[in-house]
């Protein structure tokens, strides 16, 4: 018998992505008004169920009350200690999380489906009867006021702080908490928002996994009875956001010896029939490994050890970042070159060579990413709460594989102006 020795200097052969296939959900509706969609895949007797909640509008004079009520969900309920509900859970192999975002705030279960019968009431009991014990709200002011005064010793988190206020001001994006307003957390108030926001018609539930029919009625009986809706709806409106006049912020720290930047501008969202092709400009500047900010400010000037743009995608807008921390003797350089690559984005056209590869990145990062079920649970999440539907993905694919050089360059002259950008430096500059 004889091995066949590898050619490794030939790189092995790769085909183009011609579709992404979604695995799409089944729809339900309980008595109550709270919407349930269902992923059925996978051999694996275990679901994810996540319990999905708009925020309320925010009110700048109890900004903490969105966040704070979805992270105490698990702290005690009328029956339960926080001790008790974590025993609960891991007693049945289970994870349960709470997690939030400046539009929906989650709590999710990892559940073997034969458990579900335990583990469901414990959650059921977590929306229905959370009572902030006020120790547990003494407990979590002084550690979330711990971890602040060591966040505010980090140059990239100020500076992300002080670049989302100019964008959005007074609002759920631009939230800035200093030490002082977590002192405005009381559990009245915690109580009266937790009975508002977490309410069946203010619910939407995803569960994904390996889903039968008893599992969909074990979750329609546990949440569908006993779980009601209160008198008043919620409010989940948002203010707009008002930007900051001032497009330049220093923040001076004499001994940094790295500096962080952000910089950006208000940008359209996932709604906006441009957003797959500024996607791929993008990735183009500084959305990959490979990208010109990397190429120009980490391989050839060494001025950091990485650096990257992205495009966040909200109800009300968006906007398009670039971050970097630094060394703080080359600040003022590293700005002038992103402002460099910038411009070459508005007066060259990408070279084809370029331009093929970060279609296939792109792609390839999105086939990449529908690993399970759980996967296109998450990209369903991602179009229904834009209010959008799958034809997006296939919008998307479309104008990664087709967009032109010409449509990129123009795009850039439309909507890349370094001028308007909102610019921060934290430490030297």
């Amino acid at each position: 018998m004889t091995n066949k020795m590898i050619d490794r200097k030939t790189a092995p052969a790769y085909g183009a992505i011609e579709n992404i296939n979604l695995l799409k959900p089944a729809q339900t509706k309980l008595n109550n008004g709270c919407d349930v969609f269902c992923f059925n895949s996978g051999d694996q007797e275990l679901v994810r169920i996540e319990w999905i909640f708009n925020n309320l509008r925010f009110d700048p004079a109890k900004s903490l009350l969105n966040s704070a009520t979805n992270t105490m969900l698990t702290d005690g309920t009328a029956t339960l200690t926080a001790a008790e509900i974590a025993d609960k859970i891991d007693f049945y192999g289970a994870f349960l999380s709470v997690d939030y975002g400046f539009e929906q705030s989650l709590v999710t279960l990892y559940s073997l489906t034969k458990h579900l019968d335990k583990t469901l009431p414990v959650v059921k009991d977590i929306l229905t009867n959370s009572i902030f014990p006020q120790k547990e709200l003494e407990t979590f002011i002084r550690n979330q006021q711990q971890k602040l005064q060591v966040s505010l010793q980090k140059n990239d988190v100020v500076a992300r702080r002080t670049f989302n206020k100019a964008l959005y001001g007074d609002t759920i994006y631009g939230l800035t908490a200093e030490l002082d307003t977590y002192n405005t957390l009381h559990r009245d108030d915690l109580l009266t928002h937790f009975k508002q926001m977490y309410q069946p018609s203010n619910c939407t539930i995803i569960i994904a996994g390996k889903v039968e029919q008893p599992a969909l009625d074990l979750l329609a009986a546990t949440f569908g009875e006993g779980w009601d809706n209160p008198a008043t709806p919620a409010d989940i409106t948002q203010p707009e956001a008002n930007r900051a006049g001032e497009h330049f912020y220093y923040v001076e720290k004499p001994e940094a010896l790295q500096s962080a930047i952000r910089m950006g501008t208000p940008f359209i969202n996932r709604e906006h029939p441009d957003f797959p092709a500024v996607q791929v400009l993008n990735t183009v500047l500084g959305g990959y490994f490979g990208s010109r900010l990397m190429n120009n400010i980490r391989e050839d000037k060494g001025y950091t050890y990485g650096i990257g743009s992205g495009i966040t995608s909200y109800k009300q807008g968006g906007a398009l970042f670039i971050a970097t921390e630094v060394g703080a003797d080359v600040c003022k350089a590293a700005t002038v070159e992103i402002e460099k690559e910038i411009n070459l984005l508005k007066t060259e056209l990408i070279p084809g060579e370029e331009l093929s590869l970060v279609r296939n990145y792109m792609l390839g990062s999105l086939l990449g990413s529908l690993e399970n079920v759980f996967s296109h649970a998450d990209k369903f999440k991602n179009l229904y709460f834009s209010g959008i539907g799958y034809e997006y993905y296939d919008r998307y694919t479309n104008v990664v594989k087709n967009v032109t050089a010409e449509e990129l360059l123009k795009l850039a002259n439309q909507y890349l102006d370094f001028d308007e950008f909102y610019k921060v430096i934290v430490g030297k500059y």
